[in-house]
C-alpha cells in the first residue's frame, strides 16, 4: 500500500463560537491531482491554511511525508515541500513578472552579503542560474513573454499563472491552489488544466486544488473531497462525486444538477 504524501486526520478548527472545520480528515497520494469542493463557507480555504501554517486545529492533526507538522512555522512546511497559491493574488506588483519568480527561488540560490555586495563570481553565478530558472517556469505556464512586465499590470488569467509560477520555484513535492480557475474565461480554463496535468505527468508533482469551476476540477482530478458546513460529505473519484445526492443537493441544489453532467 503506498503511504499518502499528505494526511489530515481528525482536524477540527474553530473561530470563537463558529466551527469551520468540524472534525475533516483527508489523505492525498503522491503524484496524484485531488480536488477539495463545496459551497461558499465550508471550510475549503480554512484547510489549506490548517496543512500551510496560517491557522492552528484546535483538534487533530496533520502529517507531511509521515512526519507530524503542526507544531512547524510555515516558511519551515515550505522548506519541507508544501507551496501554494491563493484565492486572491499576492504578488509584488511593481515587480516583473521573472522578479517575483526569482523571490521564490531565493533559497536555492543563496550566496553571502559579501558576495552579494561585491558581485563575486559566484553571485553572477547564482544569479545567472536563477534568472534561467526563472524564466524556464514562466516558459513552463506560457507567460516567458511577459518576463520583462510588472506584476500589476499583467491581464488577471496571467497573473493566475505567474503565482503558480512562483509557487514551483519553490521547488514543491505538493502544491495547493486555492482557486486558479477563478475569473477564468473558458480557452484560459483549459490552459490551465493543461499546465497541471503536465506537471503531474513530467514532474510527478502531487497537487491539492480547490475551485468551483467544474470544468477544471472534473478534468484533472483523481480524487475529490467535498466540504459542507465544515464536514466532509463525500468523496471518490469524479464519477461517484458526480452522482451524490447529496453532493448535488449542498453544492450545487437539485435544479442545478447539470452542472455536473448528471
Amino acid at each position: 500500500m503506498i503511504r499518502a504524501l499528505l494526511d489530515v486526520t481528525n482536524v477540527t478548527v474553530r473561530f470563537g463560537g463558529i466551527v469551520a472545520l468540524d472534525d475533516v480528515s483527508l489523505n492525498v497520494a503522491p503524484g496524484s491531482i485531488q480536488a477539495i469542493i463545496g459551497p461558499n463557507g465550508a471550510g475549503k480555504s480554512t484547510l489549506l491554511n490548517v496543512i500551510t501554517g496560517l491557522n492552528a486545529a484546535a483538534e487533530g492533526a496533520v502529517s507531511f511525508e509521515g512526519e507530524k507538522i503542526e507544531s512547524r512555522s510555515p516558511h519551515a512546511r515550505t522548506r519541507m515541500g508544501i507551496a501554494r497559491t491563493f484565492q486572491n493574488t499576492e504578488l509584488f506588483g511593481e515587480m516583473s513578472a521573472l522578479e517575483n519568480v526569482m523571490i521564490g527561488l531565493d533559497r536555492h540560490h543563496c550566496y553571502s552579503v559579501v558576495s552579494g555586495m561585491s558581485h563575486s563570481s559566484r553571485y553572477r553565478q547564482l544569479e545567472t542560474s536563477a534568472r534561467q530558472e526563472a524564466r524556464n517556469l514562466l516558459n513552463f505556464v506560457g507567460i516567458g513573454d511577459d518576463a520583462s512586465v510588472a506584476a500589476a499590470a499583467l491581464p488577471f488569467g496571467k497573473q493566475r499563472r505567474l503565482e503558480i509560477a512562483r509557487a514551483l520555484a519553490t521547488r514543491p513535492k505538493l502544491l495547493l491552489l486555492d482557486e486558479p480557475a477563478a475569473g477564468l474565461r473558458a480557452a484560459e480554463v483549459e490552459s490551465l488544466n493543461h499546465i497541471l496535468l503536465k506537471l503531474r505527468a513530467e514532474q510527478g508533482l502531487t497537487i491539492l486544488v480547490i475551485d468551483h469551476v467544474m470544468a477544471l476540477v472534473m478534468a484533472i482530478s483523481d480524487r475529490i473531497s467535498v466540504l459542507n458546513f465544515g464536514r466532509k460529505i463525500a468523496e471518490g473519484d469524479p464519477q461517484t462525486v458526480r452522482r451524490a445526492p447529496e453532493v448535488i443537493k449542498a453544492y450545487l441544489g437539485e435544479k442545478a444538477a447539470h452542472a455536473f453532467g448528471t
